[in-house]
């Protein structure tokens, strides 16, 4: 795995010994800004299930943590986790994918007057246009996370983006999309910049995630002033069916079972 770069977020602590918390970002919300929407046990966390499909480790390299997730989750449990290298013995890999991590060094902020709040009053409207646009993981209760925006075109919503995860320094820019029939309006970049003058409003950083394979994009981020930060190895596992797993480590097996993980891939300034 890639060696992340020295890149701190506004208002971020120093980085904790094991690094910034954006090495570990999904657990990094979960035992910080976003410590009341977890489910928790020991070193092990996840989001509601409504909210967000991942768990986290505070340390994958710790079986102990692994043993937590276990508990958390239940025997014979689908999990999905990020970053991760190895786990128990026991863990049957069911899906892998590889993403990128990008920071906002250099994107200039700035509200987007057309832009409107989005909130669970508008959950029809906005799962209506995730389903047309397929911009990643999207639940009924995604929207609670952060701010959304969206942009609509005769009453009708065609663009929006939002916040995901909330750690110390740094929030995730997500769930950007547009409708088809309103792609080549930089649509989505305003709503990007939109969202991200409300985070730097309030000393943190944006970053977001993309599909690693996804070229276009990231070239499209970094033209637009993020930087790529590092790459990161997502697992779906099922648990083991046993109450407690064995602790030691191993490298991930490859189950003929396995499918693709793709991670979220924002359409910004389609």
């Amino acid at each position: 795995m890639a060696h992340p770069n020295d890149v701190r977020g506004g208002g971020a602590p120093t980085a904790p010994p094991g690094g910034s918390p954006l090495d570990n970002a999904v657990w990094a919300a979960l035992d910080g800004p976003h410590a009341h929407l977890a489910e928790r046990y020991g070193r092990a966390a996840r989001y509601r299930p409504d909210l967000y499909a991942f768990a986290a480790l505070a340390d994958p390299a710790d079986p102990t943590a692994w043993t937590d997730l276990h508990t958390l989750a239940g025997p014979s449990a689908t999990v999905r986790v990020k970053p991760v290298d190895q786990v128990p013995r026991g863990w049957e890999l069911l899906g892998e994918g590889e993403g990128v991590q990008l920071v906002g060094t250099a994107l200039r902020a700035e509200p987007a007057p057309e832009a409107a709040p989005l909130g669970t009053a508008e959950l029809p409207e906005i799962l209506d246009l995730v389903a047309r646009t397929r911009p990643g993981p999207f639940l009924t209760r995604t929207v609670e996370l952060g701010t959304y925006l969206g942009i609509r075109h005769h009453g009708r919503l065609v663009a929006m983006a939002g916040e995901r995860l909330r750690l110390p320094g740094w929030t995730e820019i997500s769930a950007v999309c547009t409708d088809p029939g309103h792609r080549g309006r930089g649509l989505a970049t305003r709503l990007v910049r939109a969202v991200a003058a409300g985070i730097r409003e309030r000393g943190d950083t944006p970053f977001l995630h993309a599909a690693a394979d996804n070229t276009p994009a990231i070239r499209l981020y970094e033209s637009i002033g993020f930087t790529l930060r590092r790459r990161t190895r997502i697992v779906r596992l099922r648990t083991p069916g046993t109450t407690v797993p064995g602790p030691a480590l191993s490298v991930l097996t490859r189950s003929a079972r396995r499918t693709p993980i793709r991670p979220a891939s924002p359409d910004v300034g389609r």
